[in-house]
């Protein structure tokens, strides 16, 4: 916690309304790309065979698609996974496939011209079972942030909540519109990493919510924005540690993982520095934009019981 001084005084509510802008035109950026591009759901969410297959030298991508389309497999994709010797093979779902025949039929071809290959990974999901995870896992979002939504509400003040949601939105727009724009494959992993950076999102902001509380009532006077930002920068120390900390744990991850893991680190990587950015300005700035006071979070006087004055 020594690694930044006690007397930090950057002023980061001084610099909401750029940061504000910034996250606006980030958050469009997002939105059109995936209005334009869409997010590249994996078999997952669309159903289909995935077979990753290892050669014991490099693959040919044009010969291996060949072999497939001269058998029948003319929608098959394929690419590398990893490196030039792992072959991943996606096949769209189809009414009535056998994911077991499909497998021995797309094994017996690529083997057709003697070639030692290793069977790595065998997927198989319906089309209707991919329709309803990616119904559900949606659901899933909606569902936790409402849920937020109540919880700080009642923790702090409506106009907290408001902010925590608005600081959970965006995140979760980046983090997708980064997934949409690069074309990174969308599967049930990196929703759960999506639903893992809600949650650090959501601590992150609370404990910066908690001094900006503890401030507000401790001296009932002064400009929010001067409490605001003086409570971003007691916490700063421990937001930056937490955020460094994890983020040199999803590093690992990401270069040692392998390709399987990969999609579900870079999906952290992103949500970990935009929630930390997320909770000491869009948080923080929405609750101020919504002219927060001490008085919102004053605790109900209790009213005196009229019998209280008799003997």
């Amino acid at each position: 916690m020594q690694l930044i001084g006690k007397t930090t005084n950057i002023d980061f509510i001084g610099h909401r309304k750029l940061a504000v802008a910034i996250s606006v035109l980030l958050v469009i950026g997002s939105i059109a790309s995936l209005y334009v591009n869409g997010l590249a759901f994996g078999i997952d969410f669309t159903g289909g065979v995935l077979i990753e297959v290892g050669y014991p030298q490099e693959a040919d991508l044009s010969a291996v698609r060949d072999q497939l389309e001269n058998s029948g497999f003319d929608d098959a994709i394929v690419q590398h996974f990893g490196t030039a010797r792992d072959v991943l093979i996606r096949l769209m779902p189809v009414e009535g496939m056998d994911g077991n025949a499909v497998r021995k039929q797309i094994l017996e071809v690529l083997r057709g011209d003697g070639s030692d290959i290793d069977l790595r990974r065998v997927e198989f999901v319906g089309p209707q079972v991919g329709k309803e995870l990616a119904e559900t896992g949606a659901l899933a979002m909606l569902v936790a942030i409402i849920m937020i939504l109540v919880y700080v509400a009642l923790r702090f003040q409506w106009k907290f909540a408001v902010g925590a949601v608005a600081a959970l939105v965006h995140d979760v727009v980046l983090t997708l519109g980064f997934f949409a724009a690069l074309r990174f494959d969308f599967n049930l992993s990196v929703l759960a990493a999506i639903l893992a950076v809600i949650g650090y999102s959501l601590n992150d902001t609370i404990v910066v919510f908690d001094r900006i509380r503890e401030n507000f009532l401790g001296t009932r006077r002064g400009e929010p924005a001067r409490i605001m930002n003086d409570s971003i920068n007691q916490m700063l120390a421990r937001t930056l540690i937490t955020g460094i900390t994890t983020l040199v744990v999803l590093l690992a991850l990401f270069f040692l993982g392998g390709e399987v893991i990969r999609p579900f680190s870079i999906a952290l990587v992103i949500g970990v520095i935009v929630g930390t950015y997320s909770s000491i300005y869009v948080a923080s700035a929405t609750a101020l934009a919504l002219d927060i006071t001490v008085q919102d979070l004053l605790p109900p006087e209790k009213e005196e019981d009229e019998f209280d004055g008799l003997p």
